[in-house]
């Protein structure tokens, strides 16, 4: 294929110019996407709760959410949020996240969770103390007396959640405020739905369940005929001597309007429900969570209004800086408009670009002259082997001279370079055609003589 010898730049040069400048962006873009690690894993483990329990129905709808960004989330079962806690702090557990309920962990104190290296995603919800109890065992033990203190449990037989779970620690913390030994107690251990079964069997005189009201048990409690809920008289006490606890209002009618269930406002004292996550967790999917976070949670209920939750408040531990950006800014911008995983890159990866833009700006303004040095090389280089042959002339036979030149000239017509630096390749051939000259005068001379 012939060359275009009128061409105003040469792609050839131009390419292997700029060749060494495009790979080493290449390379400092594939590098900083290595360290930067921008797309975050496809499948995360998120601890819930018991079976039935609010964050287990909580976890569907979470998973549910992120499915639809290519996420998988690995429900796993647990008995509550003390062994939640015991999950994320464990680095072999393979839990990524997990629902926490205010005032779960045994030790008193945010610093020791920071030191664990768990951050939080915002408070999502009230879990109520729900202390169901038989009307039965109330009127034998309380008589017409109204059960609304904690301080009326001595001798009653009641379920405090097992082992593992954040309603037995917190229930512990309650007890021992109101100045009550564990042996006045019969404290039972039985996990949600077992316990559920001893109550209304009548084996247990009460039960306590710390969740928030989508607990299918809660809900079917509350509407059950002969088990009753007790209505906290000192829910502003509690709330000050506890930071982790609100006073709330189950409004009466809530549970069923029909049945005017309750038959009147009920004080609950309530933690927080929240999402813990270790801090090495991938901030793509801190933000993911704390979206999906906000379609499950952030609608009225019965103890908020559309809007109060997530938020920063009470969260006992320090808040991941990925879910303050949410609660400050909202969803990202590019999210609102692209695909998460294609936005996400973008959000990544921009100060990376700047800042690979910022360093290979100033090197590209070498691109000219070595474009520049490059073609020109092409034909200066023949100024040597001519310069060569004219040194020679007078010295060696111009016959010989003549053929290296003939040969020089055959060489310098196959070179093709863009139209803007022919002049620098016709000034050649007319110095071969110089040399080419003086051989011949000198070869006419020595003839004459």
């Amino acid at each position: 294929m012939a060359r275009d010898l009128t061409a105003p730049l040469s792609t050839r040069d131009l390419f292997a110019t700029t060749a060494p400048f495009v790979l080493l962006a290449l390379a400092l873009l594939v590098a900083a996407y290595w360290v930067l690690d921008p797309s975050p894993p496809r499948r995360v483990v998120l601890a819930t709760g018991a079976e039935q329990g609010a964050y287990a129905e909580f976890g569907k709808r979470y998973a549910e959410l992120l499915k639809a960004d290519g996420i998988h989330v690995e429900l796993r079962t647990t008995q509550g949020s003390a062994e939640n806690l015991a999950l994320l702090r464990d680095p072999n557990s393979g839990v990524d996240l997990a629902f926490v309920q205010g005032g779960a962990d045994r030790r008193d104190g945010p610093q020791q969770d920071a030191d664990a290296g768990l951050v939080s995603l915002g408070s999502l919800f009230y879990e109520p103390v729900w202390l169901f109890y038989r009307e039965d065992a109330r009127r034998r033990r309380l008589g017409e007396t109204p059960f609304d203190s904690l301080a009326q449990l001595p001798g009653w037989r009641i379920n405090i959640g097992m082992p593992g779970s954040g309603i037995a620690v917190l229930t512990e913390k309650l007890i021992e405020a109101n100045h009550l030994e564990p042996q006045q107690l019969d404290l039972v251990r039985l996990g949600l739905t077992p316990g559920v079964v001893e109550l209304l069997e009548g084996r247990l005189d009460a039960m306590v369940i710390v969740s928030a009201p989508e607990s299918l048990m809660v809900q079917m409690l509350l509407r059950t005929p002969g088990i009753g809920l007790v209505d906290f008289a000192q829910v502003e006490a509690y709330s000050r001597l506890f930071a982790f606890i609100s006073p709330v209002t189950l409004p009466r009618g809530v549970v069923d309007l029909g049945r005017d269930m309750p038959p009147r406002d009920m004080h609950l004292i309530a933690p927080t429900g929240t999402l813990v996550a270790r801090d090495s967790t991938h901030p793509a999917l801190i933000q993911l969570f704390v979206q999906a976070a906000a379609q499950v949670h952030g609608g009225a209920g019965w103890f908020q209004h559309k809007g109060e939750f997530p938020n920063a408040r009470n969260t006992e531990r320090p808040l991941a800086s990925e879910a303050e950006r949410f609660y400050r800014s909202g969803v990202p911008f590019l999210q609102r408009y692209l695909p998460f995983w294609l936005a996400n890159l973008f959000e990544r990866m921009w100060p990376v670009l700047v800042t690979i833009i910022a360093v290979l700006l100033p090197l590209s303004r070498m691109l000219p002259p070595l474009y520049e040095f490059r073609v020109r090389s092409r034909v200066f280089r023949w100024y040597g082997q001519l310069r060569a042959v004219e040194a020679e002339v007078g010295h060696r036979n111009p016959g010989e001279l003549a053929r290296e030149l003939d040969a020089l000239e055959q060489r310098v017509e196959r070179i093709a370079v863009p139209l803007s630096y022919v002049d620098e390749l016709y000034a050649l051939r007319s110095h071969i055609h110089l040399v080419r000259g003086r051989l011949q005068a000198l070869a006419a001379q020595g003839g004459q003589e």
